[in-house]
């Protein structure tokens, strides 16, 4: 049996200190690539409440380590945000910390450094209250996912070789289960022509005039995509065009445009490659079709890529992990959590869309407000979301 007011009485005495540290997170930048000192302040947080262990790996991902089980449960955290944009737009500095009416305010304050001090005292409390099953937990930052989703835990499994047997994701979920989403890719289209002086432009070919009819069949395409009952329907848009040309009075011998291709389930790389190939103006103007590659180096200097497809993936609504997740939601919002999915792409593309390891999603906020100029985090949701994470690993 699990004590639900004892957990959660233990969490709301550790308000104070979630607070202070989710405040001391939103106030370190942290962009993708630079996360450096935002992982150090975690990891530094992990030995003040007592974990087992804990180290940043070689990519530069914090990991925390409890206890010594045979089950392997990770929670996962990324801790790398997008930029701030127009600096104006933003009512208040995005790296103040914010806190005002029980709502923290600032950039990574829903996508989502702050589960992270959900999880950290979560630990704690499992310590404490001797909350142990016969798991190992391994509380994860992550880092890069806004560039590349999923590349810090295909590193952290198959480089660091912590393979755990569940996965649960803590991006924001407005305190809902959610058990799967689109996958996504992105690829390029290419078409050649032949330049000429654009004073007499029936000397050339034009690409641009080709990729035009290409990008009107690729629209036409997006309206004719298969529907999931529970995913929703793929997508493809173009989201950029560029061109190659001698200069402002010739005629472009080159033009790409770029595609995001959201997936739905059954859909894959190989059939939206597919897709793409098949369309008329593809075929007609010969166009090539790629794939497009990651290449970067982490905070750490590691070099590190993998090819832009992020797997769909879902888990049945009758696996164990998910009713592990139910139950651990009575006990947080002392209801029956909604099950549902995420509109975004997650590290899940890798631990259940690549590895097909058992994952689901339980975050604190409501994912509208992420990249936005309104990113928050009410106080309630992270110590709602503490008590979850503490009692998760008693139901699997």
């Amino acid at each position: 049996m699990i004590d639900a007011k004892k957990i959660n009485d233990a969490v709301k005495k550790q308000e104070k200190n979630i607070v202070n540290f989710a405040r001391d997170l939103v106030r370190i930048s942290s962009f993708s690539m630079k996360e450096g000192p935002v992982a150090k302040r975690i990891l530094k947080e992990m030995k003040k409440v007592g974990f087992d262990k804990a180290k940043i790996d070689k990519m530069g991902n914090v990991i925390g380590f409890i206890g010594k089980g045979k089950k392997k449960i990770m929670m996962d955290a990324h801790m790398d945000t997008v930029g701030v944009g127009d600096k104006s737009a933003w009512k208040i500095d995005p790296f103040a910390g914010i806190l005002k009416n029980g709502v923290i305010y600032g950039r990574g304050a829903t996508d989502q450094k702050l589960s992270m001090a959900s999880m950290v005292y979560a630990g704690k409390i499992i310590k404490e209250l001797k909350l142990y099953n016969d798991f190992t937990l391994m509380i994860v930052g992550s880092c890069q996912e806004e560039d590349c989703d999923g590349l810090p835990l295909l590193h952290i499994i198959n480089k660091e070789k912590l393979k755990p047997d569940f996965v649960i994701l803590t991006e924001p979920t407005n305190l809902a289960v959610y058990r799967g989403h689109r996958g996504r890719m992105e690829m390029k289209v290419i078409v050649k022509g032949k330049s000429c002086h654009a004073s007499a432009p029936e000397r050339g070919d034009n690409a641009v005039i080709k990729m035009t009819a290409i990008a009107q069949e690729i629209t036409a395409l997006n309206k004719k995509l298969k529907k999931d009952k529970f995913l929703g329907k793929g997508t493809v848009a173009v989201t950029s065009i560029e061109c190659k040309t001698p200069s402002l009075n010739a005629i472009p011998d080159e033009c790409s445009v770029y595609l995001d291709r959201r997936l739905s389930a059954g859909e894959t790389l190989k059939t939206s490659v597919a897709e793409i190939k098949r369309l008329a103006a593809v075929k007609k103007f010969k166009a090539k079709v790629e794939v497009l590659q990651y290449e970067a180096v982490s905070w750490k200097g590691l070099k590190v890529g993998q090819e832009k497809y992020f797997p769909t993936w879902v888990l049945p609504a009758h696996h164990k992990l998910v009713r592990a997740a139910e139950r651990a939601g009575q006990i947080a919002l002392g209801k029956k959590p909604l099950v549902d999915k995420w509109v975004f792409s997650t590290n899940g593309v890798a631990s259940a869309g690549r590895l097909k390891i058992p994952s689901i999603g339980f975050g604190p906020s409501n994912e509208i407000y992420a990249h936005t100029v309104n990113e928050n985090m009410p106080v309630s949701h992270l110590l709602k979301a503490a008590v979850f994470y503490a009692s998760i690993g008693k139901f699997l």
